[in-house]
């Protein structure tokens, strides 16, 4: 899943980048707010992470442009003020959670997990189809009781393979959701990722998960 971090503090916005990085995710950051704005008009998240109180445009004002234009992305503030009225005027603008600096990343974390869900079908900790099941806070992966090792990208491309089984998703959507603003759409990269996920969740086994769609991209489905 691909997320924006709009943060200027710059130690803290490479930390955050770096972490959410090393827990599979997509991750862009920038510095302000006017950056921040440019991503969010031509790139597709699945969540954004903004600072209050940053240059060239702040996090609320960012808030309330996505929800005059009616998009429904997740969002999560950070501030350095707990004060109620700033925590109020968060909400009121539009956002769907706040958090306070200093903050533990592990809460963090926890607070993406929900807000990820918030908009899907899968509201539990655990994704699954068949006999195979992904355990989100854990990154446990199993099927048929027998754990599977991934990688934190094979795990992400998992995640959203997951969360969007039955339906055919395009390298090009894929992509875009796992990878961060480097990823280049020529290459054959997810092709790679496919390959290595396929020899993980289904060639050891008889029944076929991961279905390639000629010209169209690739499915996640139980087979009858």
């Amino acid at each position: 899943m691909r997320i924006l971090i709009a943060e200027d503090q710059p130690e803290l916005l490479e930390l955050l980048v770096k972490r959410l990085k090393q827990e599979g995710y997509g991750a862009d950051g920038c510095p302000d707010g006017e950056e921040a704005a440019y991503y969010l008009e031509t790139t597709s998240y699945d969540l954004a992470i903004l600072d209050i109180m940053m240059p060239k445009k702040d996090g609320l004002t960012l808030v309330r442009e996505l929800r005059a234009k009616g998009n429904p992305l997740p969002v999560l503030l950070l501030t350095a003020r707990d004060a109620v009225s700033d925590r109020v005027a968060g909400l009121d603008a539009g956002a769907d959670d706040y958090l306070v600096k200093p903050f533990s990343f592990d809460e963090l974390l926890a607070r993406i997990r929900v807000l990820l869900r918030r908009n899907t079908p899968h509201k539990g900790d655990q994704l699954s189809i068949g006999d195979l099941t992904m355990e989100l806070s854990t990154h446990k992966v199993t099927r048929a009781g027998q754990p599977i090792e991934l990688s934190s990208r094979e795990f992400a491309m998992l995640e959203y393979l997951l969360r969007h089984q039955e339906q055919v998703v395009s390298r090009e959507q894929i992509g875009n959701h796992v990878w961060d603003y480097s990823f280049e759409g020529g290459s054959n990269i997810v092709d790679v990722y496919i390959r290595y996920l396929r020899r993980k969740i289904d060639e050891p086994f008889e029944k076929k998960l991961l279905h390639t769609v000629r010209g169209a991209g690739y499915q996640l489905k139980e087979e009858p």
